[in-house]
């Protein structure tokens, strides 16, 4: 970790323990509300919270579970643009787990208000519905050939799932930590938040 990048790491973590008693709508910085409204992706400032937190789960929860798998990336980003509402950049790596990072955004959507489909007809009605969302349906499916999981999508989502739910506190850190921060994270900082803090 370079010392800019500290830096920004304790900035972040001394922001988040000022406001570890508040939600997370409550602490999404200025600039992440504005850049919404402004930009034109939200009529108001409340569906610009509610829509920079939606983002921020989702992209920490693609970071974890590229994490998780061993990819690595060179940063995440809350900010919304033409094209995505926020993005983990540059993504190298995971093998043939790949998948796994192509569903993170879903599955941390989900564990933020622990609304996952159980049964498998709710998995299958879901994966079905599941079909525009920047790319990552097509990724998630694309990485599942030549994989123990072709064919079965069903089980693909379970392994999933059962990856990354035991990794929630670290999807919940990393996504409190880009609501915070006004600018993108950085790989080593994104990590750092998202592991958990030494005894």
């Amino acid at each position: 970790m370079t010392p800019g990048e500290r830096r920004t790491l304790e900035a972040v973590r001394a922001e988040l323990a000022r406001l570890v008693r508040y939600d997370d709508e409550s602490l999404v910085h200025e600039t992440w509300i504005r850049q919404r409204y402004e930009g034109g992706f939200a009529g108001t400032y409340a569906p610009a919270r509610a829509e920079a937190v939606t983002t921020a789960w989702h992209e920490a929860g693609h970071a974890v579970a590229a994490l998780a798998v061993a990819a690595r990336f060179s940063s995440a980003s809350i900010r919304a643009g033409a094209r995505s509402y926020g993005r983990v950049h540059s993504i190298a790596g995971g093998g043939p787990d790949g998948f796994v990072i192509a569903a993170g955004g879903q599955v941390a959507e989900r564990l933020r208000r622990w609304t996952l489909p159980s049964s498998d007809a709710e998995v299958r009605a879901f994966l079905a519905s599941w079909r525009d969302d920047g790319g990552d349906a097509r990724r998630f499916r694309a990485g599942l050939v030549g994989t123990r999981f072709a064919g079965d999508e069903v089980g693909a989502w379970r392994h999933c799932v059962d990856r990354l739910t035991p990794l929630r506190p670290g999807v919940r850190s990393l996504a409190r930590g880009l609501l915070v921060w006004p600018r993108h994270l950085p790989y080593a900082v994104a990590a750092a938040l998202a592991a958990p803090l030494p005894a």
